[in-house]
């Protein structure tokens, strides 16, 4: 059973962001999650293009950026251009007239693309677009902050999308209140990756390492 460990680096100490990064790839993280919002799409703002590009220059790690904007047709192109081929871009379908035109430039860009999805978004509304995208965010939270509590009823939205998740070619990501019961219940069943916050790897007093070598045991 193989899983992976992302870090949201919105929850990271931005006072010595080179070191967290260090510290992290040390650690054995499998990517950087970055989050983007406008203060439109959510009601909040957090990282920038600009601390993306910070990041991405300091690790050969996988990024995956979560664009939580509205419109995203309007800018994914700034994102892409700072990205490495391999990466990935996260978008809200709903945030976009035509989500499939957006995701097609994050496939130009030799990218690979994603649909987030709120707890609120259903999976039949979505149902085309698991054909065109590789990973699938699920939010087990409102977007928009960290530290929020699990919603239960998504639960559900995993267990269906893993059902169909072999047959029309594409992962499933958690994202949002992931604490250790939940990496258990959800890794045996085919979830791909955690976003890893405030629940379990950041603010706990422990090194990076020993917290994500610890994750892995618990699980395997």
């Amino acid at each position: 059973m193989g899983f992976e460990l992302m870090a949201s680096m919105m929850c990271a100490d931005f006072r010595n962001l080179e070191q967290e990064v260090k510290k992290l790839d040390e650690g054995g993280i499998d990517s950087f999650h970055i989050d983007i919002m406008d203060g439109r799409y959510v009601p909040n703002y957090a990282m920038s293009l600009n601390d993306l590009r910070c990041i991405r220059s300091l690790t050969d790690t996988p990024m995956d950026v979560h664009l939580m904007v509205e419109h995203p047709n309007n800018t994914v192109q700034l994102f892409a251009d700072s990205l490495n081929p391999g990466d990935t871009i996260y978008i809200h379908p709903e945030a976009e007239y035509h989500p499939s035109t957006t995701l097609q430039k994050v496939i130009d860009a030799d990218l690979i693309p994603g649909i987030a999805i709120n707890p609120g978004t259903s999976v039949e509304t979505i149902y085309e677009m698991l054909r065109i995208v590789k990973k699938v965010l699920v939010m087990s939270v409102n977007p928009g902050n960290a530290g929020q509590m699990y919603r239960p009823y998504v639960g559900d939205k995993y267990k269906k999308l893993l059902s169909m998740k072999e047959e029309m070619d594409f992962e499933v990501y958690w994202d949002g209140a992931c604490t250790l019961d939940k990496i258990q219940q959800f890794a045996p069943m085919g979830v791909k990756g955690f976003v890893l916050g405030t629940s379990l790897l950041f603010g706990q007093g422990k090194p990076y390492g020993e917290i994500l070598r610890n994750i892995r045991e618990e699980v395997r």
